[in-house]
């Protein structure tokens, strides 16, 4: 499985990417910026996504908009527990609250690809 992280804070992403490649996850990315993830997203192949909400600022929607568009399952992992605008925008998509364990962000993206 190919997971694309999107997570602005360094040692963060850094602790994902470690924790899904040790459970056997090829990792694309991790992307710090919006443009970066949106320029992976059409560049790159990967089968879910983590991502964060707020990168440096900027709000991750277009790009998830844009991997729902390529029906590709992903999950929100934000810092952010009072996101009222991601309820309403994106009401099936599961959210997670940092710090999540990533072994359960991965356990929830296996379910969805599935």
């Amino acid at each position: 499985m190919k997971i694309l992280v999107v997570e602005d804070e360094a040692f963060v992403a850094l602790d994902i990417q470690m924790g899904l490649e040790d459970m056997g996850v090829d990792v694309v990315g991790p992307c710090m910026s919006l443009s970066l993830c949106l320029k992976t997203i059409e560049e790159k192949e990967f089968d879910a996504a983590i991502l964060d909400v707020d990168l440096n600022g900027e709000k991750v929607y277009e790009a998830a908009e844009r991997i729902r568009e390529k029906n590709i399952p992903f999950v929100f992992h934000t810092g952010r527990a009072h996101c009222e605008n991601l309820a309403q925008r994106f009401p099936q998509v599961k959210v997670f609250v940092k710090p999540t364990p990533t072994p359960k962000i991965y356990d929830a993206l296996q379910a969805l690809a599935a």
